[in-house]
């Protein structure tokens, strides 16, 4: 009974696909933001009849080498693990009950028994449900992160603009050829480090509430601290 629910808890944990998956859209998302930040620039060059240099941005090593992504990383991280753990406790106690009530089976009326291995497995499915809703809110926050990233970057990218007289940033990994010259990602790091540190201030200030402080999330009934008493015999 429990081995199917050990099979399905484990690959939970393992959000890297998706957020792997996500970098993708994370890369649109980006560039749109980076032309939304450069289209009045843009239009005001043109207005004047030039238009300044285009520069390039590497999206991804900018989010994850900045403060901000690296403390997202670091407490989705521990989340995970915090997650993990709490999945291999639950195998353990669940492993425990089967194989007691398997073995009280023998000495056990069959209507009994039936009705004690239909709350046990009423039981693990619910267990599965809450943690696959944690492992998807662990996900979720991840994707918040990200969100919120985008948010503070908007002005530093505008900055940026500003600086250098450019008119546009683009993907680097987008672009067929390019100088070196026009990679402005350790410019915006730089930058972006010393407006919004690692970013948890302003989480805190504007009550974002992302939730990335190293726990697997609201523990369900049965799954929490209290997981043990709820998964002892019947």
């Amino acid at each position: 009974m429990t081995r199917s629910v050990l099979a399905s808890t484990g690959p939970m944990v393992q959000i890297g696909a998706r957020v792997r998956a996500l970098i993708e859209a994370w890369r649109a998302v980006v560039l749109g933001l980076v032309l939304l930040v450069a289209s009045g620039a843009t239009t005001s060059a043109q207005q004047a009849g030039a238009v300044g240099p285009i520069l390039t941005i590497d999206s991804e090593r900018f989010f994850v080498e900045s403060e901000f992504g690296m403390r997202v990383a670091a407490d989705i991280e521990t989340a995970s693990a915090a997650l993990a753990r709490e999945n291999r406790r639950i195998e353990g106690e669940l492993s425990h009950e089967e194989q007691d009530l398997t073995d009280r089976r023998a000495t056990m009326e069959p209507d009994e028994f039936r009705i004690l291995a239909e709350e046990f497995d009423t039981r693990v499915q619910r267990i599965r449900r809450e943690q696959e809703a944690k492992a998807r809110a662990l996900a979720d926050r991840s994707d918040a992160g990200r969100v919120a990233f985008l948010g503070a970057a908007r002005p530093i990218l505008g900055q940026l603009l500003q600086e250098t007289g450019g008119s546009v940033i683009l993907e680097r990994g987008s672009v067929f050829f390019s100088s070196n010259a026009s990679d402005v990602t350790d410019r915006a790091i730089a930058l972006i480090n010393a407006a919004v540190g690692d970013g948890a201030a302003a989480d805190a200030q504007q009550g974002l509430g992302l939730g990335l402080d190293g726990s697997a999330g609201p523990a369900g009934p049965g799954t929490g601290s209290s997981g043990a008493s709820d998964t002892q015999q019947p």
